[in-house]
């Protein structure tokens, strides 16, 4: 969640977004007057619902920052009913949520959001529906090797980047002397990680003190 400001000085609407970390893309968004665990657990019930969450075998996992409202007894039953198991960042650890950081902080240096706040919840929520759409299907990712969230979340992009690998090839195949070197790795991207740099250090430390087993 990240509030928009509204014109009223002291004034504020609340913007409550659930991200797929895999697929960059914004599967649930609501905005709202007020900040109220029920607005949370109406939005998570709506999203698993749309994206079939019930139907999967191995649920998913939803993250959030350590604000009262996620950790809301409302918020954590209807999560217990839907199978998905809750997160949560660290405190004081601003990067166990960097993905939705970026994508707040993209959101609100879009040239169309408005400098001196919104006038009225429907104005905030038509901008919301828009930045939404324009993020899902018009932007171009450039972690997911410029593909739209859309695109990835279905699976498209395996055939979009297959295809521009191709067309490089083609490329450099019929004018190689403009080439230094290999063209440009268009190569899906696979997992994703929430917080990779201390993933790897955790890797690391564990490679390095394996536990020996103990001498009969």
């Amino acid at each position: 969640m990240t509030y928009l400001p509204a014109k009223v000085q002291g004034q504020w609407f609340h913007l409550y977004l659930i991200l797929d970390l895999y697929s960059r893309k914004i599967v649930g968004w609501e905005v709202h007057d007020s900040d109220h665990a029920d607005h949370a657990a109406h939005l998570v019930r709506r999203t698993a619902l749309a994206e079939g969450i019930a139907a999967l075998s191995s649920k998913p996992v939803l993250h959030g920052d350590n604000g009262s409202t996620l950790k809301a007894t409302t918020v954590l039953a209807m999560l217990n009913w839907l199978g998905v198991k809750p997160s949560y960042s660290r405190p004081r650890v601003s990067d166990d949520n960097a993905y939705a950081e970026s994508l707040f902080r993209t959101a609100k240096y879009r040239p169309e959001f408005p400098a001196k706040g919104f006038a009225e919840l429907d104005d905030a929520r038509a901008w919301a529906a828009s930045f939404v759409h324009w993020y899902n299907v018009e932007h171009r990712h450039s972690g997911i090797r410029y593909v739209s969230p859309a695109q990835r979340h279905i699976g498209d992009d395996l055939a979009i980047l297959a295809a521009r690998h191709a067309l490089y090839a083609s490329a450099r195949d019929l004018n190689p002397a403009r080439w230094s070197g290999k063209t440009r790795n268009w190569t899906p991207v696979g997992a994703v990680t929430l917080n990779p740099e201390r993933d790897c250090i955790v890797k690391a430390f564990s490679e390095d003190n394996l536990i020996q087993p103990l001498a009969a």
